[in-house]
């Protein structure tokens, strides 16, 4: 078992040195904590168990000691690589609601971060919780903890709780925070929810595409390739993109992959992000719902910024790297630009075009009066309504559309099929009764 040497404070502040056998340096930790010290450096020990100085730069097999600084020391207080990414948002969320609420009961922020922590079930989560509370330990700040994150607590996160730190509010910000990521992710819940069903209707159709494509048109083939008719030009059109499919399968799928990853790429370039983001604005159906949400992210997320404590310019950046949007980032940044010179809001956001004139005159109203915050969050609460409206809307016209696609899809081909049978059945009939007319 390795050992290690540490370095220790005490309640009075004399340091203190010792040596443990433990595991890994985590455990360490622990145990110098439980001992009631506060450690300051935690280091594996340059021997081993039997005493045999270790070679420099080679670990003992089954130690590897990730994070080692030269010397053999490493501070505690450092971010561990790896941590970050993998935190669902209802975590998050239900983490800093949470946290609010015991600060808010009155628990020093370090002690309520220890007491989430034991109980956390996400152990991603559960890491950078002990992570954050030794960062605090070590002198930190808990905006300065949480900016070591930045894969789990955006700029949004870690400037509001600076702003709630700076004006003594912190709990306030939290609450804040958590009402914050809940609507917002109410809003997502529900155009999910509302995506849902065209996007299964999609499926389902490319599967009997396929099926159709691929079993049910070559059977029909062979059985008019016994007969002797002339096929309609839509049936041998059928036909051939069923030959082209079924006998190429791989390079269709190839091709379609292909397409797919071009259209990736396109959007990723700063024209093809920008057409792609103002066509999302203005689709059918889906539009008013993506513009809707867009505009009351904004009002929220500026509301609450500037409600906290942010200064406007700050909470402006941070509006503008959290829009999701570049024609509303676009917008944001022509605002800072005017405000940064001493104008006013309404000018940029009415020159964007983006934003409707009632949100334009409330916000407006809202800077005229000095209650800018109130009356963002006010426009952000009736967006959030209409949102829900757009939503109902969306999906009552989506429905019967994606019902006649699928229905002219299958339709054409089944169409497509009988054609030829339509045809032969009619001209047997008129010879038939031809035949019959000559022989009276």
């Amino acid at each position: 078992m390795p050992r290690y040497n540490y370095t220790a404070l005490d309640s009075r502040g004399n340091e203190t040195k010792g040596s443990l056998e433990v595991g890994s340096q985590n455990e360490a930790i622990g145990r110098v904590r439980e001992m009631g010290l506060f450690p300051t450096k935690i280091a594996e020990s340059e021997k081993d168990d039997k005493g045999a100085a270790k070679k420099k730069g080679k670990p003992a097999a089954g130690r590897p000691r990730p994070g080692k600084k030269k010397g053999g020391a490493m501070n505690i207080n450092i971010k561990i690589p790896g941590l970050g990414g993998g935190v669902k948002p209802k975590v998050l969320t239900a983490f800093t609601r949470q946290l609010a609420t015991l600060v808010d009961a009155g628990l020093p922020l370090l002690r309520g971060l220890r007491v989430l922590e034991k109980q956390e079930r996400s152990r991603t989560l559960k890491d950078i919780m002990g992570e954050l509370a030794l960062s605090i330990e070590g002198g930190s700040t808990f905006s300065e903890a949480l900016a070591q994150h930045p894969k789990v607590f955006n700029r949004l996160f870690v400037n509001m709780v600076k702003a709630g730190e700076l004006g003594g509010v912190l709990e306030v910000v939290l609450k804040r925070l958590a009402e914050f990521s809940e609507k917002a992710q109410k809003i997502k819940g529900k155009v999910k929810a509302a995506l849902f069903y065209p996007v299964a209707v999609l499926i389902v159709a490319v599967g009997i595409m396929i099926l159709l494509m691929t079993y049910v048109v070559p059977q029909f083939k062979d059985v008019f390739a016994g007969m002797n008719i002339d096929m309609p030009k839509f049936t041998l059109l059928v036909m051939g993109i069923s030959d082209l499919v079924r006998k190429n399968i791989l390079a269709t799928m190839g091709v379609l992959a292909i397409l797919v990853v071009l259209f990736l790429l396109f959007i990723k370039t700063k024209f093809g992000r920008r057409l792609w983001d103002q066509f999302k604005l203005v689709m059918p159906a889906v539009g008013p719902v993506i513009s809707k949400v867009a505009i009351s992210r904004f009002c929220r997320t500026l509301g609450t910024l500037v409600s906290s404590g942010v200064p406007i310019l700050q909470a402006l950046t941070i509006v503008k790297e959290t829009a999701g949007n570049v024609i509303i980032s676009n917008a944001v940044s022509l605002v800072h630009e005017s405000v940064k010179e001493g104008e006013t809001i309404t000018a940029p956001l009415e020159a964007s075009r983006v934003f409707p004139p009632m949100v334009v005159s409330m916000v407006d109203v809202g800077e005229q009066t000095g209650a800018l915050p109130e009356m963002l969050l006010r426009i952000a609460d009736n967006y959030d309504e209409e949102v829900d409206n757009a939503v109902a809307a969306m999906t009552s016209l989506l429905e019967p559309i994606m019902i006649i696609f699928l229905a002219v899809l299958v339709g054409s081909i089944v169409i497509a099929m009988f054609m030829p049978l339509i045809a032969m059945i009619t001209n047997l009939s008129e010879d038939g009764g031809g035949g019959k007319k000559g022989g009276d």
